[in-house]
């Protein structure tokens, strides 16, 4: 095919993808969407449950927290919890069940677009992104590069278009900025031009947590209005593993609190390194952590929304690497989103993180089987879950591409079966036995094809001649195929006036032709 028949083609496929999406059901109607309730899978007991909750408590109340901002000391004290002889904060057991009780249990993260609400109450779950890698998986060259802000602003308008990745979090680290302050506001710019659903994103130091909130308010609409609606939780661990509150970490995570961001409290103790390798050691100590950050957020702003994202990871005890695919890191995580619930507050834990550096079948199983689990046993919000490889260091966009559709597979698992008069289909049944003698042309069968089953879009299901007729592709060319037609299809998020008035006041880095959908960077490739 000649470079001239080529945007005739991507016309085309445009306006077939137009036609599919116009000929789909309703999303209530459709087989996978955000929020089916989870919770089937239970890697615990119920007593086991009450005997990790018990330690933890016991961890707070003897051990405490070391290093406590001095902001934090004051409201814990008048609280009723102790400073003890080596200047750790204990947290009596009385105490931290009030926080708890006091804390937010049920509240919205908002998108730009309230199509793009989240509930995350009950046993709700949401696949989204997270994670700071540095570093891209270029998909032309099978080799990794550091990762730039243009790689952020693309990894961030590919996700806003993937159905099953249902809020972003800042993927990678533009390390084409070495400046904290051009960093985290050049980071909150990309979120705001090129996404309509809720994010997540880190700020480096407290300082910079306001011109954040006040280019948040621009997009908004004026100041304080970030605030009513607020669709960027903060992305934050205030805990140093083992037991150590962060000085800078919960600096910014109060300044955040102050302006009305949502929090998204994470600890990552990592089983055999910062956490005993234990596995139920790892999720007791985790859990304390996590609800040392909890105080810190309730004593600071009673019932201001926290997600209680409590993420064991585990390491490779050979080589003291951080492993993110493993079984353990799957069992983990869901055990922790059980523990989590609990306590009734909503909760996120990681998995996807495959520690493959490919697009292959270890990423698959390796995601597979983490994803599974966490949705199954009912977080509220799983993070990581797209596009991340090689431990977190790396992420990919064909993966991205991927892992949409391998997320699908999961919500369909998390889903389950629907038990009514009308799908026990004794009915249909009968009218079968005694007529045609198979269902294929029910009106049973036509009316669930779209409601009741999910096809792949990138996955083949051909039989092995037909697929060599159409040359034989694997999943990676057909994720890299999808990938160039999403890459030339993005609308700009911000007005001209907005995005004029951001740029007049902040030091925005990204220039309008490299957001440009037309972009030399994926047009000369497709």
């Amino acid at each position: 095919m000649t470079p001239s028949d080529r945007p005739n083609r991507r016309g085309r496929a445009r306006e077939t993808k137009r036609r599919e999406r116009a000929n789909r059901p309703e999303p209530a109607e459709m087989p996978v969407r955000p929020g089916f309730c989870g919770g089937a899978y239970r890697p615990l007991t119920d007593d086991e449950v009450t005997r990790v909750c018990d330690a933890a408590f016991d961890v707070l109340a003897h051990l405490g927290v070391a290093d406590p901002v001095p902001r934090l000391i004051d409201a814990a004290l008048d609280a009723g919890a102790e400073l003890n002889d080596a200047g750790r904060l204990c947290l009596p057991r009385p105490v931290m069940e009030a926080l708890i009780d006091g804390a937010a249990k049920n509240f919205t993260l908002y998108g730009r677009s309230p199509r793009h609400d989240l509930d995350i109450t009950g046993d709700r779950v949401h696949f989204g992104t997270g994670g700071a890698a540095i570093s891209v998986f270029d998909h032309r060259s099978d080799t990794y590069r550091p990762s730039t802000l243009i790689d952020l602003y693309d990894f961030t308008r590919l996700a806003d278009q993937l159905a099953n990745v249902h809020w972003f979090t800042r993927c990678v680290i533009a390390t084409d900025f070495p400046d904290p302050y051009d960093l985290d506001i050049n980071t909150a710019y990309c979120l705001l031009a090129a996404t309509a659903k809720h994010t997540g994103t880190a700020i480096t130091v407290p300082e910079n947590v306001k011109p954040v909130v006040d280019m948040f308010d621009i997009a908004a609409g004026g100041p304080g209005e970030f605030a009513r609606r607020p669709f960027c939780k903060l992305h934050t661990s205030p805990i140093v593993p083992p037991l150590r509150y962060g000085a800078d970490a919960c600096e910014t995570l109060i300044s955040a609190v102050e302006h009305g961001m949502p929090i998204n409290a994470i600890t990552a103790g990592q089983a055999g390194a910062t956490s005993p390798a234990p596995l139920a050691g790892t999720l007791v100590i985790t859990v304390a952590e996590t609800l040392a950050s909890l105080a810190l957020v309730n004593l600071t702003r009673p019932g201001h929304p926290m997600i209680f994202s409590n993420w064991p990871f585990v390491s490779d005890l050979r080589t003291g690497s951080m492993v993110g695919g493993s079984a353990e890191t799957a069992v983990l995580n869901a055990a922790a989103a059980q523990v989590a619930k609990r306590f009734g507050i909503p909760c996120g834990v990681a998995a996807g993180m495959a520690d493959s550096k490919l697009p292959d079948a270890q990423a698959g199983y390796e995601k597979g089987i983490t994803t599974v689990l966490a949705g199954t046993a009912g977080a509220n919000l799983v993070y990581e879950s797209s596009g991340m490889l090689a431990s977190l260091l790396g992420a990919s966009f064909e993966q991205f591409v991927i892992d949409d559709e391998l997320l699908g597979y999961a919500l369909r698992a998390v889903r389950g079966l629907e038990v009514t008069d009308e799908t026990l289909a004794l009915d249909v049944i009968e009218s079968v036995v005694y007529g045609e003698g198979h269902f294929l042309g029910t009106a049973q069968t036509l009316s669930m094809m779209e409601t009741e089953y999910l096809y792949p879009s990138i996955g083949d299901r051909s039989t092995p001649g037909e697929w060599e007729q159409k040359g034989a592709p694997d999943i990676r060319a057909m994720a890299q195929c999808q990938l160039h037609e999403l890459m030339q299809n993005h609308p700009m998020y911000l007005t001209a006036e907005q995005d004029s008035e951001i740029r007049d006041r902040f030091p925005i880095a990204l220039h309008p032709g490299d957001m440009s959908p037309d972009s030399p960077r994926w047009t000369e490739l497709a």
